[in-house]
């Protein structure tokens, strides 16, 4: 019963990663200026990919037994909240926007980073499912970097 406890908390985990990183993508499309529709577009779909996630991530709570997950980390609440400051202060600039989904991002990453290396105990399709969402997201955290880069470079 510990090793199906463990396997769940890892994947709720991931669920509620993914759940800030739809709120997080959700306000970044909110706080863009008209001009900014490449961003827009790419954070939609960012936000897709990772309902997509939630649902491969629940289906698989549901197989183990396990309740499915609704709603977002406290620290993503924190880290939200964090935001409003940061935009409040410097602006709802693109290089802002940008730097803040950066920073979404290094954190989806640390959370699949610490699933992958639990001690809970993965059958091995789980663990590729959850090695791919990584992959996947790891694109999406280089393509944001870039950006970032990019405009930084441009101002």
């Amino acid at each position: 019963m510990e090793k199906s406890n463990k396997l769940a908390s890892v994947l709720t985990d991931l669920v509620r990663i993914n759940n800030d990183r739809i709120v997080g993508y959700e306000k970044a499309i909110d706080e863009l200026k008209p001009e900014d529709e490449d961003l827009k577009m790419l954070f939609r779909r960012y936000a897709t990919e990772s309902r997509q996630m939630v649902t491969e991530l629940n289906t698989e709570l549901s197989r183990l037994g396990a309740t499915p997950v609704e709603g977002t980390t406290h620290s993503g609440k924190i880290y939200r909240v964090w935001m409003d400051l940061k935009t409040a202060i410097s602006g709802k600039t693109r290089t802002a926007v940008l730097e803040n989904c950066e920073f979404g991002e290094d954190a989806a990453q640390k959370a699949y980073d610490l699933a992958l290396n639990s001690d809970a105990d993965l059958e091995p399709e789980q663990r590729e499912m959850i090695v791919q969402q990584k992959l996947r997201l790891r694109m999406g955290h280089d393509e944001v970097k870039r950006l970032r880069e990019l405009h930084q470079v441009g101002s």
